[in-house]
């Protein structure tokens, strides 16, 4: 086989592409490594990645240094409350904007699109306020409830429902269907690819979320795991083993649901990223 300029290059790409892959799992690797180790491991130089007595006792230790497993059922408690809401929210309301004719429904979308160019952490002081009238503070509700709505995640859902024909829409209406009906029974069956995208950013971005939990939540039983992987650390004093077993067993649900996912995830970026 002859080789050509177009096959040195497509294998130097490749060759980038492999050595950036690599660059990027170092820390992950140097996380699931120093899980196993001991405390006189860590500190050695140059890193030790394998550990001569792998210590699989840390994983048990997290649990008992710190409450970790009612970290745990936090975090997926309110996980997957925001999770479903935002995906009920932007579901309806990109529907509504994409598909639904009333006045001022470009220029509302257009000032609701504008909220995605505020930072999350202008926003802090204005919710923190609210959740306080509401007496929220330090509840499940200031948690869940901010977390359920999402610019981004309309504008991705009416993307895609534009791309949805609209012959299918007079086809229902002529059987006599609501636009309830279409919306449950026409756009989101066609609209899985989207959906598993939105669930995966909602997910990814409410398990991670630090700063809003760090705010509202004052007692040690209503933490989540962001903010309860900070009691490995003090001001002199590190438990690194045992911090990075907790966050290696914090990233697992994170990475199954990309795993699960990751075609649907694919394809939707893909098609709300060229109709619409």
């Amino acid at each position: 086989m002859r080789i050509t300029p177009k096959h040195l290059a497509i294998g130097l790409l490749y060759l980038v592409l492999i050595c950036g892959a690599l660059f990027a799992l170092v820390p992950f690797a140097w996380m699931a490594s120093t899980s196993l180790k001991t405390l006189p491991e860590v500190a050695r130089w140059p890193i030790q990645w394998i550990p001569s007595d792998p210590q699989w006792q840390n994983y048990i230790a997290v649990f008992s240094h710190v409450p970790f497993l009612q970290f745990y059922a936090n975090t997926v408690f309110v996980t997957l409350l925001r999770t479903l809401g935002l995906l009920i929210t932007s579901c309806m309301a990109g529907y509504a904007f994409a598909r639904l004719r009333f006045p001022g429904r470009d220029v509302i979308f257009l000032f609701y699109l504008g909220t995605m160019m505020v930072p999350g952490q202008v926003t802090v002081i204005p919710r923190f306020i609210a959740m306080r009238w509401l007496h929220w503070i330090d509840t499940y509700q200031a948690l869940i409830v901010p977390g359920m709505f999402s610019a981004f995640g309309v504008f991705l859902m009416r993307q895609f429902f534009m791309g949805i024909p609209r012959s299918l829409d007079d086809a229902a209406i002529l059987d006599g269907a609501s636009h309830l009906d279409i919306f449950w029974r026409v756009c989101l069956p066609l609209s899985k690819p989207a959906i598993a995208t939105l669930v995966i950013f909602a997910f990814v971005g409410s398990w991670n979320d630090f700063m809003w939990p760090l705010v509202v939540i004052n007692s040690v039983e209503k933490l989540v795991l962001s903010v309860g992987l900070s009691y490995f650390q003090d001001l002199y004093y590190t438990e690194w083993t045992l911090l990075m077993a907790a966050s290696v067993m914090t990233m697992v649900p994170v990475l199954l649901v990309y795993v699960l996912a990751q075609r649907y995830f694919v394809q939707g970026i893909a098609l709300t990223g060229t109709k619409g």
